[in-house]
């Protein structure tokens, strides 16, 4: 990651989508260095510059600009790195969205999200990712809680118009629902469990989420289905991947199935959580 090129956006507008939901549309000279990816679930990496960092001593790091150039800069005044969706990226309007979860003052990513003006720089390394929606699948099974509604969407609307399946989204309540594009033929189910997935009782979360019972109970339909499932990690990887590529036999090429956070952890400490995991499920093989 660190020697991965850093592109130099410019704030263009936000907007409130829901409650606790904020569109944050980037623009300016990124998209001479930036390329938009093919893959429906793009990331990219926020690199969030301090508030109190000027952009004259960003321009007098090493350039071109990568992590690695804010390691002139002294460790308490480096910048942290957050992973998020593109929402849309459109390199003829020069414009890439980015939707954000914001909880106040919780977290890095939100509360910068909320707060910043247009004109104010904004610095992204990617796109990464690896899904899009196969046109020869017989349906569409779809799950995410906030993190991964983003992804999400996206995926939604890039399904052919003659599609089948079935989108199920946790979130908080009906406040933070937001309007989605889908073909007829997909059923898209709001599931709520009644406050921030942070915060809610550990029986409304992790192995009791209720994403898990909503994907279970929901019959299965006939034929290849190709599963997207983007979330927390306990709720997704340590529940739904087991039900989908065991219990219902979908081979991994069919199924993209990824644990976006996890409740309790920074994304530094989640990272690691998940290069732990990934070493011991190998030593399984």
């Amino acid at each position: 990651m660190a020697g991965r090129p850093v592109h130099t956006f410019e704030v263009i507008r936000s907007e409130q989508l829901a409650p606790h939901m904020i569109r944050v549309v980037l623009g300016g000279r990124g998209f001479d260095t930036f390329v938009p990816s093919e893959f429906t679930d793009s990331y990219v990496k926020v690199v969030i510059v301090r508030a109190d960092l000027d952009d004259a001593t960003v321009d007098a790091l090493p350039q071109p600009l990568t992590l690695d150039s804010f390691t002139a800069l002294p460790e308490e005044q480096r910048p942290v790195v957050r992973s998020y969706t593109v929402r849309h990226a459109d390199a003829d309007r020069r414009e890439i969205a980015i939707d954000f979860v914001v909880h106040g003052e919780h977290g890095v990513a939100g509360p910068w999200a909320a707060s910043v003006q247009p004109g104010q720089r904004a610095y992204l390394m990617g796109p990464s990712g690896a899904y899009a929606p196969d046109p020869a699948a017989d349906w569409h099974l779809l799950a995410a809680d906030e993190a991964g509604l983003p992804a999400l969407s996206v995926a939604l609307e890039a399904l052919p118009p003659n599609a089948i399946g079935r989108a199920f989204i946790e979130v908080a309540g009906p406040e933070d629902e937001v309007p989605l594009t889908a073909p007829d033929g997909v059923e898209i189910r709001w599931i709520y469990r009644g406050g921030r997935a942070d915060l809610v009782p550990e029986d409304q979360a992790g192995d009791h989420a209720p994403l898990i019972a909503a994907v279970k109970e929901s019959p299965w339909l006939p034929g290849q289905a190709q599963v997207f499932i983007h979330g927390e990690a306990q709720t997704v990887m340590h529940n739904l991947r087991g039900y989908v590529r065991k219990e219902r036999g979908v081979e991994a090429k069919w199924a993209s199935i990824s644990g976006y956070w996890r409740r309790g952890r920074t994304e530094e400490t989640f990272r690691q959580w998940k290069a732990e995991l990934a070493q011991l499920e190998a030593g399984k093989n």
